[in-house]
């Protein structure tokens, strides 16, 4: 076993270090094999992962104990005055708070250390909470438009200013929420997070709705403009629903990220001078801001398989910000034998 490692002394980073490994292994399945195996980890890429979580599990948790504040107070509330609507408010709230402290705990699994039997560690867990929010989020929406249709033939009496006094309650909570978790963590590039920010912004148009329908009600007497606003903020709910569920299943079904072109990643490796194939590349999502990729490259018989290597893992970070490649080199006489995907 050759292995090489570089550490970065001239950088701005202290500890950011490349693990380079070549492996021979002998592989008997009734004839001689000589792989050659390339494997790159990216230390500094981990911890700046690891920084970035340790933002988003900052924002969540301010964002859960607003909304539990805000439930509890509701709730208490709804108690003493004999509100229905501040109780109705208060269960809203608590699916908030399930949805919040689930991508808390998703972020807890994900720190654990990966193990023989789960050799990626609960990264996935992310995704897995992600994609529950957003079929929550979906149930969600797609009720208040069944309760939505069901008034718009004999839509009732609705106390116009308390629903204008609740609303502005959990709207200011949302709004709030909302901060946290865009100041504290990575709402853009991670699925997690996003998905909890969706609910957080799905309730705070969800109150803008309410104040906008109760105002024209105290104004007017038009108790039609709740349900007909209640619609229109659950379809844009729906949309941003839409997206995470289907972002989710990409990763779930291991698809290429989508800030990755496979068809530009085998052109950029095919220009590597000795390169003559490239061939079972897979390149996939461990967790939102984790990609992996691994490969078969075939060499001409006079390259030299370590420079090929080391020029492959360092094209494929540099342009495609993948830290986590593993990649097989291959001769005209050293072949692997056919895989079925």
């Amino acid at each position: 076993m050759k292995d090489t490692h570089k550490h970065g002394e001239n950088d701005n980073h202290d500890h950011g270090h490349e693990h380079n490994h070549d492996h021979k292994h002998d592989h008997k399945h009734g004839h001689g094999h000589d792989h050659g195996h390339g494997h790159h980890h990216h230390g500094l890429g981990h911890h700046h992962h690891d920084a970035g979580r340790e933002g988003n599990k900052r924002g969540l948790t301010i964002a859960l104990v607003i909304t539990a504040v805000i439930m509890i107070l509701e709730f208490v509330g709804g108690i003493l005055t004999n509100s229905l609507a501040l109780l109705s408010d208060s269960g809203h709230m608590l699916s908030d708070a399930s949805s919040l402290a689930l991508s808390l705990v998703a972020f807890w699994f994900a720190t654990k250390p990966a193990s023989p039997n789960k050799t990626y560690g609960f990264y996935r867990f992310e995704i897995l909470a992600a994609l529950f929010n957003g079929v929550t989020l979906f149930v969600i929406a797609a009720f208040i438009m069944w309760e939505a249709f069901k008034r718009f033939s004999a839509p009732p009496e609705v106390s116009s200013l308390s629903m204008i006094l609740i609303a502005s309650v959990g709207l200011i909570a949302n709004l709030v929420s909302a901060w946290a978790l865009l100041r504290k963590g990575d709402v853009k590039n991670n699925l997690n997070l996003r998905s909890a920010y969706l609910h957080v912004l799905g309730d705070a148009l969800g109150s803008v709705g309410a104040i906008a329908a109760g105002l024209i009600m105290l104004a007017f007497k038009w108790y039609l403009a709740d349900p007909i606003i209640s619609v229109l903020v659950s379809l844009l709910i729906l949309k941003s629903a839409w997206s995470v569920i289907k972002h989710t299943v990409h990763i779930l079904m291991e698809g290429t990220p989508i800030t990755v072109n496979q068809d530009e990643v085998k052109a950029t490796l095919i220009e590597i001078q000795g390169v003559t194939e490239v061939h079972d590349l897979h390149i996939w999502t461990i967790t939102s801001g984790l990609d992996s990729l691994s490969c078969h490259l075939l060499i001409s018989d006079d390259a030299d398989n370590q420079a090929v290597l080391q020029k492959a893992i360092r094209l494929i970070e540099e342009r495609f910000k993948i830290q986590h490649t593993t990649i097989q080199i291959e001769t005209s006489s050293i072949r692997h034998s056919e895989l079925k995907v």
